[in-house]
């Protein structure tokens, strides 16, 4: 019955340990600064006209990177497009889900810190990644707002970039790369030079696959020998063979004083162990008569039991 008990108290312990635990899942820093960037942008809208690009001032930690808002209806917005907003071109028949009266669209362009909050392996960015989201016009003052959606639902949206660096001779062909809110890319191909497409609102950019770009050629042998220029690797080279050698050199010198120290160690213990024998012999010898020789005592033997014979006694 004692068992019985103590195994039900262990499991009501246990269980509780192993339940799973629905926990909110932290923002990704992508998330993170969508919404960062979404109250600095409407800040920006302190008295905001319909149709008005309002810049936002971001923090000096966010330098590199640029936001933008501009309000607009979503009626005017279906019927009439958005020629330019920075690199986006919205045609006709873009609608709004859910809908609502006004909408700000918030332009993001990340600069240098493309690759910090949108990491893709294996690919090379040849242009910043643009950011197009869309919030509720209705309180200007809010923020964490949740994102609303766009469908183009006739032709596409196009991102026509801007400073796209170019691929090396002989590299892969560029391609479109697009990131949902959940930071998941999608990759397609070119609508035009440096123009990508999408019917949603999200983050874009221009990559291209950094395995398949080929090595750059060897420089043609000249008929004149030149001497070896020193390079930036030659010298790390040199510097990391002579990092070697002097860790040699110190290991070694650190195992030869621990042989030593060992050794004097062995030596040390050898001679204490003699030492201790000694002791355990003369304290089993015999004992030695204390005897008063002037003002000080000293040790004297005893007399022999066999006393000895004058040779004279045997002549007799």
């Amino acid at each position: 019955m004692g068992v019985v008990l103590i195994c039900a108290c262990l499991l009501q312990v246990l269980l509780p340990l192993g339940a799973p635990r629905v926990e909110a899942q932290p923002a990704s820093p992508a998330r993170a600064l969508d919404a960062a960037l979404q109250d600095y942008a409407y800040r920006a809208l302190a008295r905001p006209h319909t149709g008005i690009v309002y810049n936002a001032t971001v923090p000096a930690n966010l330098t590199g990177i640029a936001a933008s808002a501009l309000r607009l209806r979503s009626g005017s917005l279906r019927r009439r497009g958005l020629a330019a907003y920075f690199e986006f071109a919205m045609p006709t028949g873009v609608l709004v889900q859910p809908h609502v009266e006004r909408v700000v669209l918030v332009y993001h362009n990340l600069g240098n810190w493309s690759g910090y909050y949108y990491p893709l392996p294996g690919y090379t960015y040849l242009a910043p990644v643009l950011g197009l989201m869309v919030y509720d016009a209705a309180n200007l003052s809010a923020v964490g707002l949740p994102d609303l959606t766009i469908v183009a639902s006739g032709r596409p949206i196009l991102v026509n970039f801007r400073n796209v660096r170019a691929v090396p001779p002989g590299g892969p062909a560029p391609r479109c790369v697009w990131f949902d809110l959940d930071g998941v890319p999608q990759f397609r191909d070119l609508e035009a030079t440096n123009v990508c497409s999408t019917y949603r609102r999200g983050h874009f950019s221009i990559v291209v696959n950094s395995s398949e770009i080929a090595p750059a050629p060897a420089p043609a042998p000249s008929g004149t020998a030149s001497p070896p220029t020193p390079t930036a690797g030659g010298r790390a080279k040199g510097n990391s063979n002579a990092w070697k050698i002097g860790v040699s050199v110190v290991g070694g010198t650190i195992a030869l004083g621990l042989l030593a120290s060992i050794m004097l160690c062995c030596v040390r213990h050898k001679r204490e162990k003699k030492l201790e024998a000694m002791e355990r012999n003369a304290e089993v010898g015999e004992t030695l008569r204390m005897a008063q020789i002037g003002r000080s005592q000293a040790p004297v033997a005893s007399g022999t039991r066999t006393q000895p014979m004058i040779e004279s006694e045997y002549v007799a």
